[in-house]
């Protein structure tokens, strides 16, 4: 053999051999990151070849699958009432992936998570029976709050202050994710992404605005567990007028005839005074203020409920005018209405949190529970005492301040009332908040009663600017929500 035909079958040798190399990289090392890669149509048709399970809201689901009719995809997502609970669900879309509950549980739903598995199906890579996510959310509640949004933009939540289950989550203007479940959905799936008001954005879990007066009690929490004051009913330390530390600007109340000068928590709740609440927060300190807002759970980064909200903020760098500003929710305070029913929720709850959860179960097939968010996981946030002084105060927001459109006949309700500028100079329309708590008869003596804790933001409501406060705009809404928790009836108008 001469030489080229010896260096011809040398190189021809190494190519083979590279070759058998490749391929063997490829399906022992490199196969797992195809098969997962998100261009994969197989896994596509894989996930969609038979039913998905469901999400479970209160024993029936509001999901479902239909059989497709040509094409490489044997089934496409339902589902029932889906704009009402499109931000609890989020959407199962076979060209636009998935979200929210759809998309952390989609291995659960779509039968290729493990623990769906037995032995035999782990030899035969066999895909298992899919399970289902069985939610907390009550339809009632649910429901109560999508209708008294309306055609408002806004969002709202709902939770149950003694188990951290949320029982709603609302956001409008919605959107039906069946309309964007197959693969021809393009044109619904472009006028949702561009329509400005962006229905598909859940407002009430992913979408921090400024609190505005809501805000006040968090700083009146910081105040009572600092000794600052040691009493609602204590007098505070609080000029009228009220010039900002180092300026020449004066932070002025909204109603120029209330009793704000050294007024009380109380009063100063009730009448919503925020020269006591910037006097408040430049006293005790931006530390002070932004230690009590995290125990409430601001500057979470983290917070999963399982889907994991925005983080709500508690500014850093601060100067003593910047720090009296966030003592009434403005600066760069800012807040989900999920962080402010969280805020209620642990002062119903006599100070301690219990960790918000809208998921209590993954099961199999078979109903076998494979993953469960316990109840009443809690966390001390601030003092008994604080909370109940606190509570107080918030009754008498509702019965007689900023708050009455709240009132519920045989129950005791709590909250505080914020509006939130907007805009540069304040020129745009403001925000509406309110956030609150209800217990029904029957609370106090053994805990037989119910209990809710409801934040409402209200974004846009086609009022005019002189026609927005959360009293107006938001506390209705809290108030059919609160009504449905508590199982009383809920009337027609917001």
């Amino acid at each position: 053999m001469n030489k080229t035909i010896r260096r011809a079958a040398a190189f021809s040798l190494l190519l083979v051999f590279a070759l058998l190399l490749r391929a063997t990289w490829v399906q022992g090392y490199e196969a797992k990151a195809l098969a997962d890669d998100k261009h994969n149509r197989r896994n596509t048709i894989a996930q969609y070849a038979q039913p998905l399970g469901d999400i479970v809201v209160a024993g029936s689901p509001v999901t479902g699958s239909q059989r497709t009719k040509g094409g490489d995809l044997a089934y496409k997502r339902t589902y029932t009432d889906g704009a009402l609970y499109a931000p609890v669900t989020g959407y199962s879309s076979q060209a636009y992936g998935a979200t929210q509950l759809e998309g952390i549980y989609g291995d659960v739903l779509d039968g290729t998570d493990t623990r769906l598995k037995n032995p035999l199906d782990v030899l035969t890579g066999k895909r298992a029976q899919p399970g289902d996510v069985l939610t907390t959310i009550d339809p009632a509640v649910q429901k109560a709050g999508l209708e008294a949004l309306g055609g408002k933009k806004g969002a709202a939540v709902a939770i149950d202050p003694r188990t951290g289950r949320i029982l709603g989550v609302v956001s409008t203007p919605t959107y039906d994710p069946s309309k964007i479940s197959g693969t021809t959905d393009g044109d619904a799936w472009q006028r949702l992404t561009e329509d400005e008001d962006q229905p598909m954005v859940n407002r009430a879990l992913r979408q921090p605005l400024p609190p505005g007066s809501t805000f006040k009690l968090v700083v009146a929490a910081a105040a009572l567990e600092d000794g600052l004051y040691s009493s609602v009913d204590e007098p505070t330390d609080s000029p009228q007028p009220y010039t900002l530390p180092h300026t020449r600007t004066v932070l002025v109340n909204e109603n120029r005839s209330a009793p704000c000068e050294n007024a009380t928590i109380r009063t100063a709740l009730r009448y919503s005074c925020n020269n006591v609440f910037g006097r408040m927060a430049e006293r005790l300190g931006k530390e002070k203020v932004r230690a009590t807002a995290e125990k409430f759970g601001f500057n979470d980064s983290e917070q999963d409920v399982p889907v994991r909200a925005s983080k709500s903020v508690y500014p850093t760098d601060m100067d003593e005018a910047q720090t009296a500003l966030t003592g009434i929710g403005q600066f760069e305070v800012t807040a989900t209405p999920l962080q402010m029913a969280m805020v209620s929720a642990a002062l119903a709850n006599d100070g301690l949190m219990a960790s918000p959860h809208m998921v209590s179960k993954v099961v199999d097939a078979d109903g076998t529970t494979l993953q469960e968010y316990p109840d009443a996981d809690t966390e001390r946030i601030v003092s008994s005492e604080t909370a109940e002084q606190l509570r107080s105060a918030m009754v008498t927001v509702v019965e007689d301040g900023t708050g009455t459109n709240a009132r519920i006949d045989g129950a005791e309700v709590g909250g505080k009332t914020g509006t939130a500028q907007h805009g540069e100079n304040n020129s745009k329309t403001p925000y509406a908040w309110f956030t609150s708590y209800a217990k029904s008869d029957g609370s106090g003596g053994g805990g037989s009663g119910k209990e809710v804790a409801v934040a409402v933001v209200v974004e846009d409501s086609g009022a005019a600017r002189s026609e927005v406060s959360g009293n107006g705009l938001a506390a209705p809404i809290a108030e059919r929500m609160m009504r449905a928790a508590l199982g009383q009836a809920v009337s027609d108008t917001a």
